[in-house]
């Protein structure tokens, strides 16, 4: 769960300098967190605990988070619909996490066993469709056009979850059928976050627009910088064992960069990328010529040239604490460490 502050609401995973600002919006995630408490009780107790599991297991909420926060560009910030929306996008990730850990056969989720290792497939995905249906509920309270959003925003990440699984094909550019999973599987649900909470609280068309593609770019940006820290990062103090996807031989960012720069001296390290590295001394080299190689810095670059994209959809918003908090989330989201 989201860490409490000293007043018992809960804290904040985006940059709020203003205290009013933040104030309101840890007081309305307070809100969140006890909706989703009772909107994830079931009649059966095994499904209750499961998924009870994985939302306490220390999430930073920054999805309902950023609804609450763009809900501040419309002049009904705090209505009941903000926080049933912003309930909507945790409990539509929560059970997006369920399915991925099945399907990646994960053992660990946010430092804990996952579902399916503490349990079973069955229970596991039993909880991911149990949080699936009971966002579907949720969001037909909010009328036609949610249902419509929120069944588009479900379709982008079930087809960004397939591609992940398919080979790009002959001919396909392998970067650039990556980063249509990235925005499947992680920019749509962000997208939509940013969107319900400029539409619940009344925004205009322009803003919820504007700030529908900053959410995209910037949950796009928030998954590849966590490429990046899968080869930069120098111990586990970032939250990541380093070097993890790439002994998996998961395709990040880095990796294909380097890939595709096909110059001469990598020919060791296309070797090594093309090897089993489960062996260690093959692992710690693989990531040592990827930390010297131009890809860093060229995905780094990349990460960054998003993140831009994203700022420039501000400019709809007029100068405030609210414009500056959604700035600093987008430079946040390319440059953390963690």
């Amino acid at each position: 769960m989201t860490s409490t502050a000293a007043d018992g609401s809960s804290s904040l995973a985006l940059p709020v300098l203003d205290e009013e600002l933040d104030s309101r919006l840890r007081d309305r995630l307070t809100l969140v967190e006890e909706r989703l408490e009772r909107e994830i009780r079931s009649e059966a107790a095994f499904v209750t605990e499961a998924a009870r599991h994985l939302m306490n297991a220390g999430g930073k909420r920054f999805r309902p988070a950023l609804t609450l926060l763009c809900a501040e560009a419309g002049p009904a910030p705090g209505s009941p619909e903000v926080i049933t929306s912003a309930c909507v996008v945790e409990l539509t990730h929560l059970a997006s996490l369920y399915h991925d850990d099945v399907m990646d056969e994960a053992q660990l989720r946010r430092g804990a066993a996952s579902a399916n290792s503490r349990w079973d497939n069955h229970v596991a995905i039993l909880t991911g469709d149990f949080l699936f249906s009971k966002s579907s509920e949720l969001t037909s309270t909010l009328g036609a056009e949610a249902v419509r959003i929120q069944a588009e925003t479900f379709t982008a990440l079930v087809e960004g979850q397939i591609l992940e699984t398919l080979t790009p094909g002959p001919g396909e550019d392998a970067l650039a059928h990556y980063l249509r999973v990235v925005q499947g599987k992680t920019g749509s649900l962000i997208a939509t976050s940013a969107r319900y909470g400029a539409r619940f609280a009344g925004a205009a068309p322009e803003v919820e627009r504007a700030l529908t593609a900053y959410g995209e770019r910037v949950g796009m940006a928030f998954q590849l910088s966590d490429d990046i820290l899968d080869v930069a990062a120098e111990s586990v103090e970032s939250g990541k064992t380093p070097g993890t996807d790439l002994r998996e031989g998961v395709p990040t960012l880095p990796v294909l960069m380097a890939r595709r720069s096909a110059r001469p001296e990598d020919r060791r390290l296309l070797s090594l990328l093309d090897s089993d590295l489960s062996d260690d001394a093959r692992h710690e080299e693989a990531l040592a010529l990827l930390r010297r190689h131009p890809a860093l810095d060229e995905a780094r670059a990349h990460v960054l040239d998003i993140t831009r994209q994203a700022q420039r959809f501000l400019d709809v918003l007029p100068p405030g604490p609210v414009r500056e908090a959604l700035d600093a989330f987008a430079v946040l989201t390319a440059t953390r460490s963690s």
